[in-house]
């Protein structure tokens, strides 16, 4: 796992807000890479791939994908790049009972 950690998810991960996958087959033929990586490991090799990941104690590339973009979400709206996050967002401040403000992506031209 260290050496999967290490060198193969530090590949498939690379620029990924920027190149993130949106079509089924470029998606499946991602995480294909993870599924043959992980059947290397000693132990977990005879289960199916949604067990391994279990016992391994690994998310998805999807999951981590998803969990990257709402990072870097916040992160734009509470400044912590030099960016307007008006160009990126548009707030709906209305009446809410857990926070203040929705969120819109804005259409890119």
């Amino acid at each position: 796992m260290p050496l999967y950690k290490s060198l193969v998810r530090l590949h498939l991960e690379y620029c990924v807000p920027i190149w993130s996958p949106h079509y089924q087959k470029d998606i499946e033929l991602v995480e294909g890479v993870k599924r043959r990586a992980t059947k290397l490991v000693e132990g977990v090799r005879n289960l199916h791939y949604e067990e391994r990941i279990k016992k391994l104690n690994l998310m998805t590339l999807e999951k981590r994908r998803h969990k990257s973009d709402l990072i870097e979400t916040f992160k734009i709206i509470n400044g912590c790049y030099n960016l307007q996050s008006n160009l990126f967002f548009t707030y709906d401040e209305g009446q809410r009972r857990s926070h203040s403000k929705k969120l819109y992506k804005n259409a890119v031209d």
